[in-house]
């Protein structure tokens, strides 16, 4: 006999009492008659220009709404009960509290929507690089958890190197190079001594935060006094499409890093599921001993793909040195290679899959950051929370069943 308090009814009803209690908790704050605007701005406007569009929504209304949708899906996910549906049901209740949050903040005032989003698309950067690190890793068989460390590492030897050379787009070669020589590491602990591969990725944790640290006293903090200064990456419009509206100030006005991160996705997924690379990378994650009966290097093959992932990874660490800001501090990946490793696992191993949790992780950041100027009822710290909290969630399995790839975390041997 089926236990009726199975995981479809346990998710539906928990977000059944969530969207009650969200809608109450508005509720007691905010009027019936009280309006919230989202402003549309055209490309390259400035805050005292007209918008292209206001939205006023009534923000009682509104939140009722959304309440009543995540109800609904609750109850049909509770009903139906179909495996697929729940990472779809736990993103609505995410992306719905968050545009909730966002509402509730800006009553009676004007939040410009197409700022929030070509941030939260900024801040998506480092934790969809890192998720696409940790995609050629464990498509490959191979656990990484150290890429908080990588892109730790990255971060510190790019800015040295920029610092140096007075040239950021140097130190991007730095970080990458950097990112590649640690990762190395840990595939020759992973692969060629077998050892446990969640210890190995610790250990570059743990010896990145020492090394950084010591990198930035005898090194970075003397060169600075030293008069050694530079600036961050460019912002580069790319012509014509950078002033389609909406979609211009979102997708096209980025710095470097930041399209790299959006061409590499579409690049990953071809090459993972269009070509024989891809073929032989999933192979020998999914069953290395008949790849290597087909004449695949298994070993060979593992030590690649661990390489560009570094590679990959020492870039998302270029990001908080010279993209985010021109500078260094200890600690400053501050979690995002362990939310890189959630979005990749929200995502089910699949490159737009990866990018669509990293967004959503994003998302509560570029929010938290859009309303510090507003008189919210919430603290800060709990906006700040949330990419941890949705971290949490994540791994918790709360979104189904997601199927890793078979060999993952198995030392082969021929």
């Amino acid at each position: 006999m089926k236990p009726f308090f199975n995981r479809f009814r346990v998710v539906g009803l928990v977000g059944i009492v969530f969207a009650a209690l969200l809608f109450w908790l508005v509720a007691q704050q905010v009027p019936w008659e009280a309006f919230s605007t989202l402003r549309i701005t055209y490309p390259g406007a400035r805050p005292v220009d007209p918008p292209l569009l206001d939205i006023p929504l009534p923000t009682l209304i509104t939140v009722l709404i959304i309440s009543l949708g995540l109800i609904v899906g609750g109850i049909y996910t509770m009903l139906r009960q179909q495996a697929q549906l729940i990472p779809w049901y736990v993103g609505s209740i995410i992306f719905a509290t968050m545009f909730t949050i966002l509402i509730w903040a800006s009553v009676e005032r004007r939040v410009d929507i197409v700022d929030m989003f070509a941030r939260m698309v900024r801040l998506a950067t480092p934790i969809a690089l890192g998720a696409m690190a940790g995609i050629l890793c464990e498509r490959s068989g191979i656990v990484n958890i150290a890429i908080e460390g990588l892109m730790l590492t990255g971060a510190c030897v790019g800015f040295i190197i920029a610092l140096l050379a007075g040239n950021p787009w140097v130190g991007i070669l730095g970080a990458m190079a950097a990112g590649g020589a640690i990762v190395m590491l840990h595939a020759l602990l992973s692969i060629r001594f077998k050892t446990d591969q969640i210890i190995s990725g610790t250990v570059i944790n743990i010896l990145a935060v020492g090394a950084t640290g010591f990198m930035r006293t005898a090194i970075i903090l003397p060169l600075q006094a030293q008069g050694n200064t530079g600036a961050s990456l460019p912002i580069l419009p790319i012509p014509l499409l950078s002033q389609i509206p909406i979609l211009g100030p979102i997708l096209f006005t980025h710095q470097p890093i930041a399209y790299a991160m959006l061409l590499l996705v579409p690049i990953l997924t071809v090459l993972l599921f269009r070509t024989p690379w891809g073929l032989r990378t999933r192979s020998i994650g999914e069953n290395p001993r008949a790849a290597d009966t087909m004449g695949i290097d298994v070993i060979r093959m593992r030590y690649m793909n661990v390489f560009l992932a570094g590679l990959i990874a020492g870039l998302a660490g270029a990001w908080l040195s010279l993209e985010a800001t021109f500078n260094f501090d200890d600690l400053m990946t501050n979690g995002r290679g362990f939310i890189a490793l959630a979005a990749m696992i929200f995502g089910n191993w699949m490159p737009f899959g990866a990018l669509g949790g990293a967004m959503l992780f994003s998302f509560s950041d570029a929010l938290q950051i859009k309303i510090q100027s507003f008189d919210f009822a919430l603290p800060p710290q709990f906006i700040q929370m949330l990419p941890y909290i949705i971290t949490i969630v994540v791994l918790a399995g709360v979104v189904g069943r997601t199927r890793a790839p078979a060999a993952v975390g198995k030392p082969y041997e021929k």
